[in-house]
């Protein structure tokens, strides 16, 4: 059958990224719960769920856009093996960010996945978390539970909105 649109075929690969990182994250979930970890309450529980799926929209839509944008699949693949680690380290993922040296802390509080890791920890570690909890002390502001959902948030509708003009260009 013909398609109704050529988006079609990107907002495909944007749910079914999204499909499989949430059925990853629930794994990991249950997993961490089955080996005693523990389970935030339901409300933390669908925070969780909302910052993941926020960090996912965000990253496939970077991933998309250079998909579109890079000449080939071997490009591609290149600058995600580049980008990936970076991101990683210099995020809060491995190491709390008062551990890290002043300048990894600049950096790692630029660094998106620090927004989604953060609110994260602090739902798993607080059961009376609120919006207005602080989060984390970033080098340049202590950053609430609300604020870090927002720059999560924005962060998403940014690579979701730089990706526009790539997409309606090389779909016309």
């Amino acid at each position: 059958a013909p398609l109704a649109s050529r988006y079609s075929i990107v907002m495909a690969s944007a749910i079914f990224i999204a499909a499989m990182s949430m059925i990853q994250t629930a794994a990991i979930i249950g997993l961490s719960a089955a080996l005693g970890a523990g389970l935030p309450d339901p409300a933390g529980l669908a925070l969780v769920v909302f910052i993941v799926f926020a960090l996912v929209l965000g990253v496939t839509g970077l991933s998309l856009g250079l998909s579109f944008a890079l000449p080939g699949h071997i490009e591609l693949i290149a600058v995600i093996f580049v980008t990936n680690l970076p991101l990683l380290f210099s995020s809060t993922a491995l190491v709390p960010l008062s551990f890290m040296p002043q300048w990894l802390q600049v950096v790692a509080s630029l660094n998106p996945l620090t927004y989604a890791i953060e609110p994260i920890r602090y739902i798993y570690l607080h059961a009376d978390w609120s919006l207005n909890s602080v989060v984390m002390q970033a080098p340049f502001a202590n950053i609430t539970l609300g604020a870090a959902i927002a720059i999560l948030v924005g962060f998403c509708a940014v690579s979701l909105a730089l990706i526009q003009p790539l997409l309606r260009r090389r779909m016309a």
